[in-house]
């Protein structure tokens, strides 16, 4: 794991917990080293935490544009 600083503050990346995107990994952030509490994803194209998923799974970094697909896709929503 290695640290993530914020302006919300310290938060704890998870090299060994993660999924990829179309331009790098999306690695699991953690409040507290000890990964009781998950804080969001980590994008390791630009290093910012500023990410979003929906309810498929879906996720996006805000800053970059990384992206990873959803788990399971419903045609109904095209």
């Amino acid at each position: 794991m290695f640290e993530v600083e914020t302006d919300d503050g310290t938060f704890y990346a998870a090299e060994d917990e993660g999924e990829r995107g179309d331009e790098g990994a999306f690695l699991v952030v953690y409040r507290t080293p000890d990964r009781e509490t998950r804080y969001g994803w980590y994008c390791t194209n630009c290093e910012s935490v500023d990410n979003a998923m929906d309810a498929m799974g879906t996720i996006v970094c805000n800053v970059c544009g990384n992206y990873r697909k959803p788990d399971e896709w419903d045609a109904a929503h095209e």
